[in-house]
């Protein structure tokens, strides 16, 4: 019998007179479309989603959800490599209804709701010439990104995204709200900054602002045969660079399209993608040494709106395409890492799979690693081994591939931890290492706000007995 058969019938519509939003079932029209998510590879069958609009029908679907003791999963922009924003024959609890950014310029702050995505934080933001640090594609949720740290291109200057939440409205288990920040329900609000969904559903994020408009930024890119000389000189040069500089190393395949000359279509290359956000004056004489590096096959660094980096790599991973990743933290990349990050670059499975390697130093290093959740402050890389394919007939090569590249730079990384917004579904050993000796303190917590694990289609923190 399906979980939609065990659903009361008279809680079900209960719940619909008790919401402004949709609820849908398999037999409603509008549920297919509902119950997907960003990764396709994901396919899963939800008893019901619930479309929420506001905090009244969060709070309804939450206390629903426990009442029919069903797993419950909550999604805001769906990206969730693993497809933690969708559960089978469970609940799925939609924050996508509930998007919009409120922006006090003076005390450089942006109140975002918890279905909202990164480009519609960009957007309201950069209209005052501010921003706040985040992920690299506009689609994905940021509520979602900022809870599991939240790695971008102003991770440098203004730290993680974490390091920059300054207050959380949160429904708890029990479907009660309450507010987490500094001066209140400090515990919640020191294990939000990193420790994901575990705590309740995150309805409004508070967020510190920086003053971030036009960027100096873009790719440069070199072939293969100079791509280890450049990630050698990249490793180097990066952590003395100043601050307001941004940039990660990629291996990857020159999308077939414009604005990349046809000439390098579908080429494996190395690269990087800069983000200079200091004085533009000063972009070509930092970057100078960058260009120098021989074999520089394209520039495509200019002046550019933040949003447009923002939102670049958008066009080229819409939803609905087959996804694998896995996730390294290293505290060096040692020339023998270099040779095992060629060999497998050489073999991108398909001209969507990539790997990024994002630095974690600057501001992300001042922050003390009990003084959030992310242990790895003194880490300097975070690596995502991305493997992407439209076609679901590609989803075992890109599996394979993005596993064995995993494997192969295991001895390389540090510990066995990882960074949790880049895991696929690994096991509690795994979530465990990835928080480290932040762990215990997070399940004692949890234990506290959420004691019969409601909330547990995550990165699980389990609470602590």
């Amino acid at each position: 019998m399906s979980v939609e058969m065990q659903l009361d019938t008279q809680a079900l519509e209960a719940l619909r007179t008790a919401v402004r939003g949709q609820v849908l079932i398999p037999s409603d029209e509008g549920y297919e479309e509902a119950r997907h998510v960003y990764n396709a590879m994901i396919d899963r069958r939800p008893a019901a989603v619930v479309g929420c609009v506001d905090v009244a029908d969060v709070i309804a679907a939450v206390r629903f959800g426990r009442e029919q003791g069903v797993d419950t999963a909550i999604r805001g922009g769906g990206h969730n490599g693993a497809g933690l924003g969708t559960v089978e024959d469970g609940l799925v609890i939609d924050l996508s209804g509930m998007r919009g950014v409120r922006v006090d310029p003076s005390a450089r702050t942006a109140q975002i709701a918890g279905g909202s995505l990164l480009g519609d934080v960009d957007h309201a933001t950069h209209a005052f010439g501010l921003a706040t640090p985040a992920g690299t594609i506009s689609t994905t949720g940021a509520g979602g990104l900022v809870l599991g740290g939240g790695i971008g291109h102003l991770t440098r200057k203004c730290g993680l995204s974490i390091d920059n939440l300054l207050a959380a409205d949160v429904v708890l288990a029990d479907g009660s709200l309450v507010r987490a920040s500094e001066n209140e329900n400090t515990d919640l609000f020191w294990a939000l900054r990193g420790g994901g969904g575990n705590f309740g559903v995150v309805t409004s994020l508070t967020m510190r602002l920086h003053e971030v408009g036009t960027v100096v930024a873009g790719p440069m890119l070199w072939p293969l045969e100079s791509a280890g000389d450049v990630l050698r000189w990249y490793r180097d040069f990066i952590g003395s660079a100043p601050e307001d500089l941004g940039g990660f190393f990629a291996f990857l395949s020159v999308p077939p399209a414009p604005p990349f000359p046809e000439e390098l279509h579908l080429r494996k290359m190395g690269g990087i993608v800069w983000c200079w956000a200091g004085d533009p004056d000063r972009a070509d004489e930092v970057l100078a040494e960058a260009r120098a590096q021989p074999g520089l096959a394209l520039d495509g660094v200019q002046p550019m709106p933040y949003p447009v980096l923002q939102s670049a790599f958008d066009p080229l991973y819409p939803a609905g395409e087959q996804w694998y990743w896995r996730t390294h933290i290293f505290e060096e990349i040692s020339d023998d890492a270099v040779e095992r990050h060629l060999e497998f670059a050489e073999k991108l499975p398909t001209w969507k799979s990539t790997t990024h390697l994002y630095p974690v130093d600057g501001a992300a290093q001042r922050v003390g690693e009990g003084d959030t959740p992310w242990p790895y402050r003194g880490a300097g890389w975070s690596q995502a081994i991305v493997g992407v394919d439209p076609d679901p007939a590609g989803a075992g090569a890109i599996r394979q591939w993005t596993i064995d590249y995993w494997d192969a730079l295991r001895p390389y990384a540090s510990g066995g931890g990882a960074y949790v917004n880049f895991m696929m579904e690994e096991g509690q050993d795994r979530v465990r290492a990835s928080y480290g000796q932040n762990y215990d303190r997070l399940a004692q917590i949890k234990a506290k706000y959420d004691p019969d694990n409601f909330f547990h289609v995550n990165q699980n923190v389990l609470p602590a007995a």
